[in-house]
This record gives structure tokens, sequence and C-alpha cells, in this order.
């Protein structure tokens, strides 16, 4: 049987924390980038986050559902999906290994567009 000092193991909490403070979840900053780019007149009608691991690296893996409005919405969504892959983010502590658009269709009031991200912890 394996046990556990948490008097001792708290201590590695106290010794990490940088390392937590620079591994806070980057999904509200590229929200914030995603609507920029989006234009005026977007919802972010969804927002997942979950945390991502390979054997070297880890991250969080990221879905976003955009609704983006107006008269214009066509033109602000090929304009949004052109060249997204190659887009520079800015994301202290990480950086998006990759993005792409899951779906895009016209919707009721304007344009959906579904994306998903892997972004790593920059070390």
């Amino acid at each position: 049987m394996t046990s556990i000092d948490m008097i001792a193991a708290s201590g590695n909490l106290v010794r990490n924390g940088a390392s937590a403070a620079k591994a806070r979840d980057p999904l509200p900053r590229l929200l914030a980038q995603l609507v920029e780019r989006a234009g005026p007149s977007v919802t972010v009608e969804r927002a997942a986050s979950r945390p991502w691991a390979s054997a070297l690296f880890q991250g969080r893996r990221h879905v976003v559902a955009l609704n983006l409005t107006g008269p214009d919405a066509a033109e602000r969504r090929a304009a949004f999906v052109e060249g997204i892959e190659e887009a520079e983010w800015n994301l202290s502590g990480h950086f998006v290994a990759d993005i792409s658009i899951d779906d895009r269709r016209p919707a009721p009031d304007g344009e959906w567009i579904e994306l998903s991200a892997l972004t790593i912890e920059d070390w």
C-alpha cells in the first residue's frame, strides 16, 4: 500500500505556484481575439475547453461556436475563415498549435461558424 504525507505534498503546491498561474485556461484570451477577428455583431454561442496532453506536451482543446449577424455577415464569415490556420494569436504562456473551422453555414439571422483549437503550454 502506498501512502502520502499530506503536509509534505502541500509544500509542492507553493513551489509550483508560478507554473499554475502560467497554466491558466487561455480560452478567455482566445475568445476575445476570435470575437475581434469576427468583427461587430458577433455572439459566442458556445465555448468549451478541456485539458489535453501528449507524451511531451500539455495544453487544452477548445471548441467555439460563433454567430455573426448583420447585412455583411457572409462577407465577415469569409474574411474570418480565410487564413485562420496561419493567424497569429497572442496567448501569454500558451501558443495555438492547431486551429480549424469545423462547420460554417448560413443561419436564420446571419452566419454560423464552429471551430476547434489546440493550445499548448509554452515552456
